[in-house]
């Protein structure tokens, strides 16, 4: 392609992008507005890699589209039928009162001046220092990070501390959807076609997400975008209505649960034991550890997504297995 249609492609990009996020925050129907977020998260996993940054795309597309947009769709199904906005009167636009439309135009306008007011601040920022600093800074110091990958190098090196407070909050959410009770009631169990498209894309998916966790060393992956895929197994093997789904049961679960954090705080601190600062990883172990970590990282990223999407505590294999012979013994 040459540069008038790369830059046709990117106008075009822009204005579908901003038109999606319009359209899908304005819809009056939820699962409407569910359908157009989830093309809006894929055309930003498209902008991203237009920007020539893949690991952003991948983890957009897996997690700001797909992951998120199932989330949200289950959350519609929750709702009951009364409190849903596709009942509402379809000329409540026309009957809303004078104040609401001018408060809805004036928190518009201070989002778009908050809008302007950070692109100007980019812009100066980047017109006054070199742009190239930091880049520069990561290339000088990538040798001794472990790996050759420098999104990689910067998330579990550079600046771990940061990983390790994300993953701290992905805990936290967890304990969240703990507070919520027993998980909601799964779906029908799949049809033929379905379920034979979930015999062959449950493996793949899996298989996916550990090349994502090993080739995250060197070129874009790494442990969120494999957590992604593997919580995608899951909602997958839910939707088709399997009982298990992948989560452990009882102590195992929360080993998972909290196997990111933990796997980060004890590398740490065996880090300080032998002198070392925390998290300053010894360049021969570096590649190691790094691996380590996103392997549990991984694994709690999985089970945090997919106890979102299950919006509970899963009941235990002996409780379900009691469930599904009683809903076998009512159908006969």
């Amino acid at each position: 392609m040459n540069a008038t249609s790369l830059l046709v492609f990117d106008g075009l990009l822009l204005c579908s992008i901003v038109g999606l996020a319009w359209a899908s925050l304005a819809s009056h129907d939820e699962r409407r507005g569910v359908i157009l977020f989830i093309a809006f998260g894929l055309l930003l996993a498209v902008a991203w890699g237009r920007l020539l940054a893949p690991d952003v795309a991948l983890a957009e597309a897996a997690i700001g589209a797909g992951l998120s947009g199932a989330l949200l769709l289950a959350a519609v199904r929750k709702q009951s039928p009364g409190s849903s906005r596709t009942h509402a009167n379809p000329d409540r636009n026309r009957s809303e009162s004078g104040a609401k439309v001018v408060l809805q135009w004036l928190v518009t306008l201070l989002c778009a001046a908050l809008a302007g007011t950070l692109a100007w601040a980019l812009l100066h920022a980047l017109s006054s220092t070199p742009h190239d600093t930091l880049p520069r800074a990561i290339s000088d110091n990538l040798v001794a990070s472990g790996v050759s990958n420098p999104v990689t190098a910067v998330l579990l090196n550079f600046r771990a501390y940061d990983t390790l407070l994300e993953l701290a909050v992905l805990l936290t959410a967890v304990l969240g959807i703990f507070a919520l009770g027993q998980a909601t009631a799964g779906y029908q169990p799949a049809g033929p076609v379905f379920d034979g498209l979930v015999r062959w894309l449950v493996p793949v998916l899996i298989l996916t997400a550990g090349y994502l966790l090993w080739v995250g060393a060197h070129a874009p992956g790494g442990a969120f975008q494999a957590g992604a895929t593997l919580a995608a197994a899951g909602v997958v093997l839910r939707l088709a209505g399997r009982s298990r789904i992948g989560l452990p049961d009882g102590f195992a679960l929360r080993i998972v649960m909290a196997a990111g954090v933990g796997v980060f705080l004890l590398v740490g601190l065996t880090l300080l034991l032998l002198g070392r600062s925390f998290l300053d990883y010894p360049p021969a172990w570096a590649s190691a550890l790094i691996l380590l970590i996103e392997t549990a990282a991984m694994l709690s990223i999985a089970a945090t997504l997919l106890l979102a999407f299950v919006g509970g505590q899963p009941q235990s294999a002996g409780v379900t297995a009691a469930a599904n012979r009683q809903r076998e013994e009512i159908s006969r």
